[in-house]
């Protein structure tokens, strides 16, 4: 008679490590029904069973390459349906080949039940069920949008899936918690870290859909500012992974404080090797509570002018008018110097120079340089334009022309080119003249060259 196997997790509460006994008995298990499973394939009716499957399998194939690209095409053609709707479709026709096989498996197990005996069929109910399962595990994974995460949910379900269809989950459960390491009076054995990581996956999983529905309520709320909203997201966000992490680890009975020591360490040695990443997260912090800056101001940081997309743990999203994106870190925007151009309201004063001849009356300049722009679009009439001589140059009167806008977000310099253009067209209307300077050059021959020489 074999030793008794123990069940899983009897050795991890005992703090010790299973014999050599016990695992080679667990082995010669599994290769046992493997053995016992291979002979059965032999067996006239399995072979059968097995023919008939991988008839139904080339079956299905031939299915998908006849409706595939019809159904691709019949896609094509709804115009107007929702975006979720054309995204289940797609799902599925990635799928059609498994859908059809599913479909026809099932049908013939029907079929063989009332024509023969139902253990003619048991090889084709096996098949059938692995089939089934692993189709919806490979459908409802596709609800998982990171590809990593995604990727190790639908691999460790079809494992799973497979051991309990198989019958022999247990036996696999004994095999991986008889595999791991002792920490002190903690062990960690393979079993526990896959229960760990499954029960994790799930919770941060859950975790995830319900902060984007948290999201989605405080973004939709206008009494909250913008900079606010960023912050509960994120300090939600936040919470919620943690809680998933801490609450998936002790579900799994992984002992934290036994762990304390070495976090402590490893903190420490994190503190000062990412001191600014800590740095751009404290910076972060504070510009969401201070309300300095909120997505969607127009700042000016030394050569970059853009707006605010998005504030991020680390750093600013700042778009620029020709599209480049630049990502600011944090910090300098806490200990550089920032002009935000709407902090405190959404209006901006622009300001233009100019001259003109001394022949021109300066009151009639002023009175046209004024109506000249108030007749710009983008140029607001509330906050009138105004005109005043700021000094007299060497060859023109100089003044400045000063104007606010309201939306910086559209860009400056075209709003400035389109005064300017404004003025001249102005100006050449009522005879203003723009003076610019002139210079005489005198060419002498030879002998006058030689005789300045002299």
């Amino acid at each position: 008679m074999e030793p008794e196997t123990p069940t899983p997790g009897t050795d991890a509460a005992a703090g010790q490590m299973p014999g050599p006994e016990e695992l080679a008995a667990l082995g010669r298990d599994l290769l046992g029904q493997a053995a016992t499973f291979l002979e059965t394939l032999l067996r006239p009716w399995n072979a059968y069973q097995l023919g008939i499957a991988l008839a139904l399998l080339l079956a299905a194939w031939i299915l998908r390459q006849v409706f595939g690209d019809r159904i691709r095409a019949w896609m094509g053609t709804r115009e107007g349906w929702p975006t979720w709707r054309m995204r289940v479709l797609v799902v599925v026709h990635r799928r059609l080949m498994g859908i059809f096989f599913v479909a026809l498996v099932w049908t013939t197990v029907w079929i063989m039940r009332e024509v023969t005996w139902p253990s003619r069929s048991y090889l084709l109910t096996v098949v059938a069920e692995l089939a089934t399962a692993w189709l919806f595990v490979a459908l409802t994974t596709r609800l998982i949008r990171s590809a990593i995460l995604r990727m190790v949910v639908r691999y460790g379900a079809w494992i799973y899936v497979t051991l309990a269809i198989l019958n022999i989950r247990d036996e696999a459960a004994r095999l991986l918690d008889g595999i791991g390491v002792s920490f002190g009076g903690m062990r960690l054995s393979l079993l526990l870290v896959v229960q760990a990581a499954v029960v994790v996956a799930a919770l941060v999983i859950g975790a995830r859909l319900l902060s984007r529905a948290t999201a989605a309520r405080i973004q939709s709320n206008a009494d909250i500012s913008p900079s606010m909203q960023v912050l509960i997201v994120k300090l939600t966000q936040l919470g919620l992974y943690g809680l998933a992490i801490f609450v998936g680890l002790r579900a799994t009975g992984i002992d934290l404080t036994g762990l304390a020591v070495l976090s402590g360490a490893i903190g420490v040695g994190l503190g000062f090797g990412l001191q600014k990443v800590v740095s751009n997260l404290v910076s972060g912090v504070i510009i969401l509570l201070d309300k300095s800056i909120k997505p969607g101001d127009v700042i000016s940081l030394g050569d970059t002018f853009g707006w605010i997309e998005t504030l991020g743990a680390r750093y600013a999203s700042v778009v620029t008018r020709d599209g480049k994106e630049y990502l600011i870190p944090n910090e300098d925007l806490i200990t550089g110097q920032v002009v935000n151009w709407s902090h405190s309201n959404e209006f901006v004063r622009l300001d233009l120079f100019f001259g003109t001849a001394y022949a021109n009356d300066p009151h009639e300049v002023r009175r046209i340089a004024v109506e000249a722009a108030k007749g710009v679009r983008r140029v607001l009439h509330d906050k009138p334009p105004v005109c005043h001589i700021v000094g007299f140059g060497d060859s023109s009167v100089d003044y400045i022309l000063r104007f606010w806008i309201r939306d910086p977000t559209e860009g400056l310099t075209n709003i400035r080119g389109n005064v300017y253009l404004a003025l001249w067209d102005a100006f050449k209307a009522n005879g203003i003249t723009i003076p610019f300077p002139q210079r005489e050059v005198t060419v002498l021959d030879s002998a006058a060259r030689a005789a300045v020489a002299d």
